[in-house]
């Protein structure tokens, strides 16, 4: 099972930019799809983005399409979101997910197994 580390979290003015990147331990990085969620406070966590674990299937969220790209580096054993044209309503923690799965099943937060700590994004308007 892998182990996700979430970095890149900070505060930044709205209609910024930031990429978060998620570094996973173990050789089986490349078997998963990776998806990434965020939570606000006083809210549910929620999806955002995910991509399938050879990264020709990508997923988002209505909220962030257009402005977030979710990518991957298998041999890095690592998923990015990169955010731009960031809105205040975007500041939440950005949490990245693992999952055996595959397709639309990856916009749901209950086929994902194992969670990073989050990182906290914070856009200022």
């Amino acid at each position: 099972q892998v182990q996700l580390v979430e970095d890149g979290g900070r505060l930044v003015q709205a209609g910024g930019s930031l990429r978060l990147s998620c570094a996973a331990s173990g050789r089986t990085f490349s078997s998963y799809s990776m998806g990434w969620f965020r939570q606000a406070p006083g809210k549910e966590r929620e999806f955002v983005a995910a991509i399938s674990w050879g990264g020709s299937g990508t997923y988002y969220a209505d909220s962030v399409k257009g402005r977030f790209t979710i990518s991957r580096d298998n041999a890095k054993n690592t998923v990015y979101l990169q955010m731009n044209s960031l809105k205040p309503e975007d500041t939440a923690v950005y949490y990245c997910a693992a999952s055996y799965r595959s397709g639309g099943y990856l916009m749901s937060k209950s086929v994902y197994a194992t969670w990073g700590q989050g990182t906290q994004v914070t856009v200022s308007s």
